[in-house]
């Protein structure tokens, strides 16, 4: 009996459900998955192979019911740094650490931290990388020969500009036809598969009329294998994982943040069990494990394809291993006819996934705010488009930091304040009273240190701080705080602390803080 949530109640009909769902993101992937592989700097066939392995091992291992795995838009410029700089072999060396450091991520509650991550800092490198893949199609939508893939944004596009003259009429009638598709079908017939429809109709017409003139899977790649490739232990070296294994963390974190955001969408988008974060990264990890070793490349779960396996009607992770299967037969019996898709005929589809992954409303929105987050979002973003995502997610989330440290500097306040009826009468006349509220940490423990001269300056023989309003106290808070008592101490007064929640007093005794004031100089 399976006792995984995510197939309970599961029967014939849900079965069918399944069955049509996968069979449609099925016909989505393909071309996506191809797409990808080739702006990866990668032959097509290694996003198929991505698509059917990391696809089912993510369906059966994961930790959501409707996630669909595969290779993704968001790890274009990563993976071809990675294999501009260091090679394709490399890049499967990478995937596979990858793979490792999100099952570790799993075990360690990682998943949790993604949460954190500045809303700035995912959209700045997010609305980076959209620019990236859309411009990066420019050469074959334009049909240019001579380009070369540079590791730079701006080294790609005085590439472009310099071999604009050997533009090809029929790539962009080719590629304009598939972007006019784009826009009409979801108006006249939104039901058909898109990008499927976008990728044969182009094709089809330049085979029939104008055979030869563009630039083709098969003619750049040499055409798709009709089988997955041997399975093959990637050769792993201490100089490679030293060289390495940032990368491939950067690999593991965007995968980490993109498949639980891709979990989110789909826990919104229906009712029923919630995903489960440590199972998805671990159901992650295994499959970047295992795809690099018949050839794929690093994956993770697909926002859009998530989505449209929702629509379709899936009922749980058997829509992604149907489709998965789908791709299969696909690759198996009719990858032959791949070789004729034009190159211009993948650009207008690519332009459209980075179109839709720009987020260009949040992206005005925050910037518009002319705050800290706006800053943090230019910065990524630039970062991002001119040096690299890793730098760029290193400096935005840095720069979070700071301005978050910033804001909360300004919210600590201490007050003086008369003594109640209540506090003259247990302490005398001879009191004055001290409200703190906010944080009392690293960020705020100058301002504190700032105001031990105020309170000093008082002439009563006992002096109360209220922490009754006091959100955080961290080590630093806390030595501000002893700093204040050896000073009192020396002036022969008497420290009193009034309302101290029970885990800061928790704290005050592990340090030894609590016994120095007195159990008896604490009260509520």
């Amino acid at each position: 009996m399976i006792k995984d949530p995510r197939f309970f109640h599961y029967n014939a009909a849900t079965f069918r459900q399944d069955l049509l769902a996968g069979i449609t993101v099925g016909i989505v992937a393909i071309p996506l998955g191809m797409a990808f592989a080739i702006a990866s700097g990668v032959k097509p066939e290694y996003g198929l192979y991505t698509t059917i392995i990391a696809g089912f091992l993510v369906a059966l291992f994961g930790g959501s019911r409707f996630q669909i795995a595969g290779p993704t838009g968001a790890f274009i410029p990563i993976l071809l740094a990675i294999v501009l700089q260091y090679g394709y072999e490399d890049l499967l060396i990478a995937g596979f650490l990858a793979g490792i450091f999100l099952i570790i991520m799993s075990f360690i509650g990682i998943s949790n931290l993604i949460h954190f991550v500045p809303k700035s800092v995912t959209i700045g490198f997010t609305a980076g990388i959209a620019v990236i893949i859309f411009t990066g199609q420019l050469g074959n939508f334009f049909g240019l020969s001579g380009l070369q893939n540079k590791q730079f944004f701006h080294e790609n596009m005085i590439d472009v500009a310099k071999n604009f003259h050997t533009v090809n009429l029929y790539s962009i009638l080719t590629a304009g036809i598939g972007l006019i598709l784009i826009f009409l079908l979801p108006k006249i017939a939104p039901r058909i598969p898109l990008l499927l429809v976008t990728l044969l109709v182009p094709t089809i017409l330049s085979v029939l009329l104008y055979p030869g003139k563009v630039e083709t899977i098969g003619s750049t790649f040499g055409g798709i294998p009709r089988s997955l490739p041997d399975f093959q232990l990637p050769q792993i070296t201490m100089s490679k994982l030293l060289t390495l294994w940032q990368p491939a963390l950067i690999i593991a974190a965007l995968g980490a943040i993109e498949s639980l955001l891709s979990a989110v969408v789909a826990d919104s988008m229906k009712d029923g069990p919630k995903h489960n974060s440590k199972r998805e990264l671990f159901g992650q990890g295994i499959a970047n494990i295992v795809t690099p070793l018949f050839g794929g490349i690093p994956a993770t779960g697909a926002i859009a394809r998530t989505a449209t396996n929702i629509r379709s009607g899936a009922a749980s992770p058997v829509s992604g291993m149907i489709q998965s299967i789908f791709v299969l037969l696909f690759l198996l019996l009719l990858s032959p006819f791949a070789s004729y898709i034009p190159l211009a005929a993948m650009a207008p589809i690519l332009m459209f996934v980075a179109w839709n992954m720009s987020a260009r409303k949040t992206f005005v929105h925050i910037l518009s705010l002319r705050s800290g987050d706006s800053i943090v979002l230019l910065t990524t973003f630039l970062l991002t488009i001119f040096v690299n995502v890793t730098v760029a997610v290193q400096v935005g989330i840095l720069l979070a930091a700071l301005s978050f440290l910033k804001k909360m500097s300004g919210k600590l306040t201490i007050t003086s304040q008369k003594t109640s009826t209540v506090e003259a009468h247990k302490f005398g006349d001879s009191v004055s009273k001290f409200i703190v509220e906010g944080p009392l940490f690293f960020g705020t423990a100058k301002i504190f240190e700032d105001h031990i001269p105020e309170i000093l300056s008082t002439t009563t023989k006992k002096v109360i701080l209220d922490f009754q309003h006091v959100s955080v106290i961290d080590a630093t808070g806390e030595a501000a705080l002893s700093s204040l008592l050896d000073e009192i101490t020396k002036q022969k007064r008497l420290l009193i602390i009034k309302k101290l929640p029970k885990e800061k007093i928790s704290m005050f005794k592990k340090s030894g803080l609590y016994d120095r004031i007195g159990k008896e100089n604490f009260f509520m």
